[in-house]
């Protein structure tokens, strides 16, 4: 191809990325980064493949993103407040503290078995040793058992600590659970592992701590 013709079909390249309004450009950029960051991580991954990607120049990618970290770190906080949500909403969708426990469980499997691999940005950073990383990655953790301690506190009738130390136990298996299901290529349907893990939960936290529901 001619430096003319180069120069012509980068310019159309520009023109068309130029039709996208920002917040559809953003997303649009985000899901190019996704991709890129849970198949090669952050230190592998390149600025130049997440634009290739999403089918625009650098100069459009980086009039969004100022580097790879910022764009890392919007997909991270993205990913975590869905973990959380997910997190806040089993806790609040039923006042079954059975069905609670499950809930939450679930949530786990259902955040490690999205098609988009946040949970690898989330679970797997490979920039843990960057503070921000880690703050935000701490915040999912923290908040996801303040959700779950506020309800064993309320019906168990346990102190805030204990409780709290409960909670950590129920996301901790659930986590952990749910990303070993995965990498065994979901050798049981999610339902069925769902299943099995929150009722060792709830034979643990509704057995020895009785929650009283309403």
């Amino acid at each position: 191809m001619s430096e003319t013709m180069q120069g012509l079909a980068g310019q159309a390249q520009a023109n068309r990325a130029a039709r996208l309004p920002r917040t559809a450009r953003r997303a649009q950029l985000l899901s190019a980064a996704q991709d890129v960051f849970a198949a090669n991580g952050y230190h592998a991954a390149a600025m130049d493949e997440i634009a290739e990607r999403a089918g625009v120049s650098k100069p459009v990618l980086y009039q969004h993103f100022p580097g790879k970290l910022e764009l890392y770190m919007a997909l991270l906080e993205m990913h975590v407040d869905e973990l959380i949500m997910r997190v806040t909403d089993a806790m609040e969708s039923t006042t079954d503290n059975k069905l609670r426990v499950q809930n939450a469980v679930s949530a786990y499997f259902d955040f490690v078995d999205g098609e988009s691999q946040a949970y690898r940005l989330v679970f797997e950073s490979d920039l843990r040793g960057e503070p921000a990383v880690q703050a935000a990655i701490d915040r999912g953790t923290d908040a996801c058992v303040t959700a779950i301690t506020a309800t064993i506190t309320a019906d168990a009738g346990l102190d805030e600590e204990r409780a709290s130390l409960l909670a950590v136990g129920l996301v901790g298996i659930s986590q952990v659970a749910a990303r070993s299901w995965l990498a065994n290529n979901r050798s049981m349907a999610k339902e069925e592992a769902v299943a099995l893990i929150s009722t060792l939960a709830w034979k643990g936290i509704g057995g020895g701590f009785p929650l009283q529901n309403p």
